[in-house]
């Protein structure tokens, strides 16, 4: 039994629930309650699982790895059922772009730790935390609405099939709907997360759905 050291409204997490239930995986979640004031991924028996003490984590066979894009490579190649990536190498490519857009440079300028230095390093209020992540979230947004645009017609991204690219897309934008960001600019993006939401894939993994939610 896989063992995913989970956060519910972690997207990083939400990510990886999305690719495990793809793939029709069974798991058993850990919470990590990363809440501020809960902080438990700096307790030491966490640190020893993960000494970036971030969600998530899966254990395999007893051997506990982190980083969700990593985490999901390793499931789309070693679990059965469909492929996280489409077939072709160049499509690949455009979905592995897609997806690190937001895993490599919205998400990580948005995170919790970075939000908590924004406020207690450099005074920084709600409406300026707000700012910072409305910002970054744009910036993104703003390449891949028009990358989304220019792509072939198709139900999502790169076909009638979920990839990496949706399994990224769909918690960011979770993410900016949580922060009240408008998203009126992205109506391709919008389009994608309306249906990725209607895949019972997408669904089970929603943090609202998770055990233990608004925690």
């Amino acid at each position: 039994m896989l063992k995913l050291y989970d956060y519910w409204r972690s997207s990083a997490a939400y990510r990886v629930r999305i690719a495990l239930n793809i793939k029709n995986a069974s798991y058993d979640s850990i919470p990590i309650n990363i809440a501020p004031g809960k902080d438990e991924q700096f307790a030491e028996s966490y640190q020893r699982l993960n000494p970036q003490m971030r969600v998530p984590s899966i254990e395999v066979d007893g051997q506990i790895i982190g980083q969700s894009m990593a985490i999901m490579d390793w499931i789309s190649e070693s679990l059965p059922g469909p492929s996280l990536l489409p077939d072709d190498a160049w499509t690949r490519l455009q979905a592995r772009a897609f997806a690190n857009t937001i895993a490599c440079d919205i998400h990580p300028l948005n995170n919790l730790s970075v939000l908590a230095a924004l406020r207690n390093d450099f005074g920084a209020d709600q409406a300026a935390v707000t700012r910072w992540y409305h910002d970054w979230i744009r910036r993104g947004f703003e390449a891949l609405e028009r990358i989304a645009q220019d792509l072939p017609p198709a139900t999502l991204l790169f076909g009638d099939q979920p990839t990496i690219a949706e399994i990224c897309l769909v918690p960011q934008v979770s993410n900016a709907r949580r922060f009240d960001m408008d998203l009126s600019d992205f109506p391709r993006l919008q389009e994608i997360d309306a249906t990725c939401r209607t895949i019972d894939a997408f669904a089970r993994a929603a943090p609202e759905a998770q055990q233990g939610s608004q925690a």
